[in-house]
């Protein structure tokens, strides 16, 4: 193709997707497609090999589509030539959901600074004076914890060998990442391997570097940052209801923020549109500056959240349950040491060294909070969020509580809690006050609003919010002196124009843990130890396989014959489905909260579903084991010539009861994923157990029926009694029992087994899909 001429006054421009960035110069074609060789590579089905291609014209760009199967989109317009700049927003593939590409005006080649009322890219930042200025390498620099680096940044969510910075034989840079355990980002966007440029902001840890004419200068997130929110808003119903309606307010820097509102009012959405949980549809959130996000996925670790319900495991120890949490958020490389030194370090500043080694459930509301406050202060966020830390207190605790809060502001941190109390307002700097509709009813110092709304006491205030209705809140609120004051000069600049709605386009995610394996050991190990430190329940599984296996040998007499083993062979199908489903049908809807949390930092979903699947899987197996045993163990089985159809007999049918005990397990971890109130398991899983009693094949003849045999094939005891039956030629004892299931065979016995393994295996992917569903958007995309 022959190159066309470009004129020299079409600007450059940097376009961005998820994958990182590309700087557009006007001297050349950038090709956009599947194909690994573009300038700009999509892996998204719904994009042609080569979907388009952008050239520079006389002072502008133009992207034009390449006859592209599923076309290219701009404004929500299917395009085939279509003029763009900064600003534009463009879709491959699809007008709603197909991969996005922004573009943007290029970043100014010096040192970020404030924002001063033009947009410039969300990857620039606010950054004080550099901590540190040293002239650009000419080699190789190692960036890492370990003291052989040779850039050490003492950070303990930065790994031994985080990543490289590498000079380029052009006199450019680029930065590697190391398969660092919290990543490396380049301008807010995680990266394994990156060229860098003069203006680019590199993300390590806590630390950001910057290259600046001949010099490298760090900058280091103390904590002491500034948090702004401007115009934002959350809508349902397609739009149609609004339940944050352009909530704008500065957060300065060691600031301690009450929002307060009648119920409905939006304070939750609110702290979800701010931590990035639940991201706003309109409107700008500023992280000292920074896009939180466009940048989610490097400043999450900066960001802590305490939701109003526990996130620890209460059956732990105050002590122990850190130590868990640290192993899972701290990089692998991380010594035992230095994880116990900065445990004990949080737990003294949370004043719970008393309380370190009893366990969290016998602690006081105040105290079990002050753990979870704990356990994110372990990687030294910046900005904290609390939901509802006082709920449930007594007026003591309720005030105690807001003291540790106004004390962890003024130790470098900014604190923002959203609470219904408010006898311990006068501790906050700033109040926050939504009406209904979430509308900004005040914002300033907490001893000014009941004289602003005109009010002695504050249960008139939320009165009135209830019933005066006609009260336009907001607007008396805009034209105040406070508004003036403590909003528009607050903010020092002038807001952000409007951004186009974010809905169903989550922020970039962050990257894959890079140690799955590492965090599956940890969750083995801390689930292991909370099944130990419920007492109550360890006994009911150890005592459960001895009673069912009791009453089925008691059915059984001393031989399977004609009359008895039908109903022994039942008894051990029920036992087996309870024993396997009662063991999990709670464990993920009552682990719900903490989990959400956990995916929130970076833990992997795949290695917590394994995690459940290992622990209880041994415990189950073992169960089903122990049942069959005391159940058979001594029974003539009645099969022909005393031989199984592979086995002995006693063997086959542990295997089967145990299979079918896993299988249930599974069934369980499902019924746990799919509900959303622990108390609804219980008749849930009396279902369960009836639908196995009944589609067996045994009380009701399923085979030859339409409909009823298709039915009786997602049943696991289905499979499990067949196995049963074949093993021991139930057909020949009780010829009434005749069934092509179960036949005396091997082909027909591996397929009853094998059945069992693929309902185990479809249950475990729906409750991977169960628990994707549950999680912040962000996350959706990482196993």
């Amino acid at each position: 193709m022959v190159e066309r001429p470009v004129a020299p006054t079409a600007p450059e421009l940097v376009l961005e997707t998820e994958t990182g960035f590309t700087v557009m110069s006007p001297g050349r074609e950038y090709r956009v497609g599947r194909d690994p060789l573009s300038d700009v590579v999509l892996d998204d089905d719904r994009v042609s090999w080569h979907h388009a291609v952008l050239r520079a014209g006389v002072g502008h760009w133009t992207i034009e589509d390449e006859n592209s199967t599923n076309g290219t989109y701009a404004d929500g317009h299917r395009v085939h030539a279509w003029d763009v700049g900064p600003g534009s927003v463009i879709r491959f593939g699809s007008p709603s959901d197909g991969p996005r590409a922004v573009l943007t005006g290029r970043a100014p080649e010096r040192a970020p600074e404030r924002l001063s009322g033009v947009h410039r890219p969300a990857s620039t930042g606010t950054f004080r004076q550099p901590t540190s200025v040293r002239p650009l390498p000419e080699r190789t620099v190692r960036i890492g914890r370990a003291a052989d680096n040779d850039l050490v940044i003492d950070d303990l969510i930065v790994s031994r060998h985080h990543a490289e910075l590498r000079a380029r034989p052009d006199g450019t840079y680029e930065i590697a990442d190391l398969g660092s355990h919290n990543g490396t980002y380049l301008n807010g966007l995680p990266v394994d391997r990156a060229r860098i440029t003069p203006g680019d902001i590199v993300g390590v840890g806590h630390s950001a570097f910057c290259l600046v004419g001949d010099q490298l200068q760090e900058y280091v997130d103390t904590g002491e940052i500034s948090l702004d929110v401007q115009e934002l808003s959350v809508a349902v119903d397609q739009g149609r209801k609004r339940l944050v309606d352009k909530v704008t307010f500065p957060v300065g820097e060691k600031c301690l923020l009450a929002v307060v509102g009648p119920s409905g009012a939006g304070k939750s959405t609110l702290l979800n549109a701010l931590t990035g949980q639940r991201p706003a549809d309109t409107g700008t959130v500023l992280y000292d500056g920074r896009d939180l996000y466009h940048d989610y996925a490097e400043l999450r670790q900066r960001i802590g959240l305490v939701p109003q319900d526990d996130i620890l495991h209460t059956q732990l120890t105050v002590h122990r349950a850190l130590t868990y949490a640290a192993e899972l958020r701290f990089p692998q490389d991380t010594a035992k040491a230095e994880r116990r030194a900065r445990v004990d370090e949080v737990i003294r500043e949370l004043g719970l060294e008393q309380r370190a080694r009893q366990p969290i459930h016998s602690l006081s509301g105040g105290q079990r909070k002050r753990v979870s406050v704990a356990l994110e202060l372990l990687t030294k966020p910046s900005l904290l969020f609390l939901d509802e830390p006082t709920s449930g207190l007594d007026p003591g605790m309720d005030r105690s509580v807001m003291h540790m809060l106004r004390g962890l502001a003024d130790d470098g941190r900014t604190v923002i809690v959203v609470t219904h109390s408010v006898l311990s307002l006068d501790v906050c700097d700033r109040l926050l006050v939504l009406a209904p509709g979430g509308r900004t009813a005040y914002y300033g110092p907490p001893g000014d609003a009941l004289a602003f709304f005109g009010f002695e006491q504050w249960p008139e205030a939320f009165e009135a919010f209830d019933q005066d209705l006609d009260r336009d809140w907001a607007g008396e609120y805009h034209d105040s002196p406070f508004h003036r004051q403590y909003v528009e000069a607050a903010m020092d600049r002038p807001y952000l124009p409007e951004l186009e709605p974010l809905a169903g386009e989550p922020p970039p995610k962050p990257p894959k843990p890079q140690s799955r394996t590492a965090q599956l050991g940890t969750l083995v190990r801390r689930y292991a130890a909370v099944l130990s430190a419920d007492r109550v329940f360890l006994a009911i599984m150890i005592a459960l396989p001895f009673v069912l296996g009791g009453m089925t040998r008691a059915l059984a007499g001393g031989r399977l014959d004609r009359e008895t083993s039908l109903n022994a062979l039942l008894i051990l199908c029920v036992g087996a489905v309870l024993t396997g489903a009662a063991n999990a049908v709670r464990e993920l809807v009552k682990e719900r909260v903490i989990h959400r949390r956990e995916r929130a930092v970076g833990l992997s979903r795949s290695a917590y579903l394994m995690s459940k699947v290992v622990v209880l899987g041994i415990v189950t197996v073992l169960q089903a084991v122990v049942l069959t045993l005391v159940a058979l163990v001594g029974v003539d089985l009645g099969a022909p010539g005393g031989e199984g159809v592979l086995m002995p007999p006693l063997v086959e049918i542990t295997i089967a009861v145990a299979l079918l005990a896993f299988t249930a397990m599974m069934l369980g971890l499902v019924v746990s994923a799919l509900v959303r109130k622990e108390e609804v398991t219980m008749p849930l899983l009396v279902l369960l157990a009836i639908a196995q009693v009944v589609f067996c094949g045994t009380l009701l003849r399923v085979d030859g029926v339409p409909g009823l045999e298709q039915a009786a094939w997602l049943v696991p005891s289905r499979w499990a009694f067949a196995a049963m039956a074949g093993t021991i030629d139930l057909v020949r004892i009780a010829p009434e029992g005749d069934d092509p299931l179960f036949e005396h065979t091997a082909g027909v016995w591996l397929l009853d087994l094998g059945m069992l393994l693929v309902l185990s295996a479809a249950c475990g992917f729906a409750v991977a899909r169960l628990l994707r569903r549950q999680e912040p958007a962000v996350m959706r995309k990482q196993r």
